[in-house]
């Protein structure tokens, strides 16, 4: 019982720390997009470095971090050797990375189309290096149930990264993309010098044949958080590689990829979810009645996002606020994207079938297959469609992964899902879409207060069909 109640305080403080963390992240929205122009292209510019930075991440890191979980529990090898080696591998590739990367910067940020600025590139070079090698000593930390500390670093850097923002773009009236990176820089260096105590205190030891070991098991994870990673930046990376006008194509990427954000609302919200569902997951493994445990809840995580979904549809009037004036063009995209994000996220809910049969390889394959669905229409469809293009391939891209997965997964682990029922909640979902959507009011007043009939609408039927008020926690002490 003491181990539960540790999990469970863990998990609350990753959890909150991460939903606060990308919450308070997410004011830096409005702080970009309101000091930097569409036309400018300054947001498109930060859009695209941060997209070359999340892919590279994930390669500097080559899966370590979870390397380095499985090696230090396994009860054969010495932790702090693993934890050693982990270290030495990660910061020894990063350091290279940044020393070629360093001593190529002008051919570099030329070909990525900052010949201008390269120290924009050279900057997110030293960042993300710095990152990588954190990568480590943050999971050494979750390993020694140090949550408090973890949590405590990562909203440092978030809240001095706001203040600095803050600081520069509304209170010196600048402008300029590159001090979004230098801020950056600042904030990351702050917390390497945080973590020092993680890089000192034992001996390093690289154990070459430990380290083979664990690289054959990163390597797959490597590979699956590559083609992860791609589904989720490609499109920002190629936009002004195959739009017919690079700097044009940088300001369109920048309207894109404010407009992205507000789509974003729904991965913030099914968060929460998925912090609960993974463990409840796992722990439920070996129980008899786990299968239909799973139907249902994939059942409610597809109800959870569709309310999600109106939600921002219907009062979209007034989340659009969170984006600059001039970016509001994008702004049709949004239903779009957020679809895709539904997809991702049954995505991941199915994807425990192969977890749970230690089958990982699909993983890989279906992500695989939906990056280079999502990479075709990309590359073809950009130059003509534009950042439309980027959205539907998304769209299709999760779209892809996700019935692959389903599929496939009826027959290796077959989950009888209630397809009915949710088809029921899809159906109503769509209808009152369409009805707020299309229903022409010009009064705003009059038109939320319409739109929050319709999502009421859903939530009775919710409450009716799936959900009775007296099955609900709090609320049922007061109903009889």
């Amino acid at each position: 019982m003491a181990s539960l109640k540790s999990l469970a305080k863990d998990t609350a403080i990753y959890g909150l720390s991460s939903i606060i963390g990308r919450f308070l992240n997410y004011l830096l929205v409005p702080i970009h997009t309101s000091a930097m122009s569409a036309q400018s292209g300054g947001y498109g510019v930060v859009t695209n470095v941060y997209a070359w930075v999340a892919l590279v991440l994930v390669i500097l890191t080559c899966g370590m971090e979870t390397g380095f979980f499985r090696f230090a529990n396994n009860g054969k090898d010495e932790p702090m050797r693993v934890y050693s080696t982990s270290l030495l591998f990660v910061s020894m590739g990063a350091s290279v990375f940044l020393l070629l990367g360093l001593l190529f910067l002008a051919p570099i940020a030329g070909w990525m189309g900052y010949a201008e600025h390269p120290w924009y590139v050279g900057m997110m070079m030293i960042v993300v290096t710095m990152d990588a090698i954190q990568a480590i000593p943050f999971a050494f930390l979750r390993y020694q149930k140090k949550a408090i500390r973890f949590a405590s670093l990562k909203l440092l850097f978030i809240f001095l990264s706001i203040t600095l923002n803050l600081i520069y773009y509304k209170g010196l009236k600048g402008s300029d993309a590159g001090a979004a990176f230098a801020i950056n820089l600042i904030c990351t260096s702050l917390i390497m010098v945080c973590l020092l105590p993680q890089f000192t205190g034992f001996n390093y030891v690289f154990d070459k044949e430990m380290f083979r070991r664990m690289f054959r098991y990163c390597l797959p994870l490597l590979v699956l958080g590559i083609a992860g990673i791609l589904n989720q930046v490609a499109d920002k990376i190629i936009f002004p590689k195959v739009y017919p006008d690079e700097a044009e194509g940088i300001v369109q990427l920048g309207i894109y990829g404010a407009a992205v954000k507000i789509a974003m609302i729904m991965a913030m919200l099914t968060q929460a979810f998925r912090y609960a569902y993974e463990p409840f997951v796992f722990g439920k493994s070996q129980d008899k009645d786990n299968k239909e445990v799973y139907a249902e809840a994939m059942k409610f995580f597809i109800i959870f996002t569709l309310l999600a979904y109106l939600a921002v549809m219907f009062y979209l009037d007034i989340l659009r606020y969170i984006i600059g004036r001039d970016y509001w063009s994008g702004l049709d995209v949004v239903p779009i994207v957020m679809m895709a994000e539904i997809f991702m996220g049954i995505y991941f809910n199915l994807s425990f079938w192969y977890k749970l049969i230690d089958e990982t390889k699909w993983g890989a394959y279906f992500s695989l297959i939906g990056c280079v669905v999502l990479v075709g229409i990309n590359v073809l469809f950009i130059p003509r469609f534009s950042y439309h293009a980027c959205a539907w391939a998304g769209f299709a891209g999760y779209g892809t992964a996700m019935l692959l997965s389903y599929f496939m997964g009826q027959k290796k682990f077959p989950i009888k899902y209630p397809l009915r029922s949710i088809a029921g909640y899809v159906l109503l979902a769509a209808i009152l879409y369409i009805v707020g959507v299309y229903t022409p009011i010009n009064n705003l007043i009059l038109r939320l207060v319409f739109r929050t009939l319709l999502l009421l609408i859903f939530v009775a039927y919710l409450v009716r069909k799936d959900l009775p008020l007296k099955s609900i926690p709090i609320i049922n002490r007061f109903i009889k």
